[in-house]
């Protein structure tokens, strides 16, 4: 009769799944992720930026701007460059707002009800006029609003200081908490 040793089964199918995983992480990383973080530093307007991280459901891109960076430019380039590993897959900017103030903090927090509201209802016009009345509120503020059919930019402005927002135009599902 034959009698099967586990110790070597088991061996061999540890390092089996080991070089089929470590395989899979090495593909993901020279074909997907560094040609993009490449192409991404290339960008205009992007000061440094870190390895996307991709996800099933969206690709998130953890970055940081210049002073002055075109929001929606950056956003626009980088979701044309990250078509083909995109897919179906969301575009998401990870913004470090490094050059942000506490001004520019409470300020936007002053906004966020106003903006939130014209989100939900779709009425993306008062965003701007909202963000005007709060920049001539406050000497030395600039608002910089711009759209598209899948995001609202919004850049303030104080002095050096610079605080980005990108709003999704979808809004996000609730979902039923079963502790409801």
């Amino acid at each position: 009769m034959f009698k099967l040793k586990i110790m070597p089964i088991l061996l061999t199918a540890a390092a089996s799944a080991l070089v089929l995983f470590g395989g899979w992480l090495i593909y993901h990383q020279v074909a997907f992720a560094a040609p993009l973080a490449k192409a991404v530093d290339q960008i205009e307007g992007i000061a440094s930026s870190e390895t996307p991280i991709i996800d099933t459901d969206r690709i998130t891109f953890p970055l940081t701007l210049t002073a002055g960076a075109d929001l929606k430019h950056v956003y626009e380039t980088i979701a044309e460059q990250s078509k083909s590993v995109a897919q179906s897959r969301d575009i998401q900017l990870d913004i470090a707002n490094t050059s942000s103030n506490a001004k520019l903090d409470q300020l936007w927090s002053s906004s966020l009800f106003k903006v939130a509201e014209a989100m939900e209802h779709k009425n993306y016009s008062t965003i701007p006029e909202t963000l005007k009345a709060l920049a001539d509120e406050h000497s030395g503020v600039k608002a910089v609003t711009d759209m598209d059919d899948t995001n609202v930019y919004i850049t303030l402005k104080d002095g050096t200081a610079t605080k980005y927002i990108v709003l999704p135009r979808v809004a996000a599902q609730l979902e039923v908490s079963s502790y409801a």
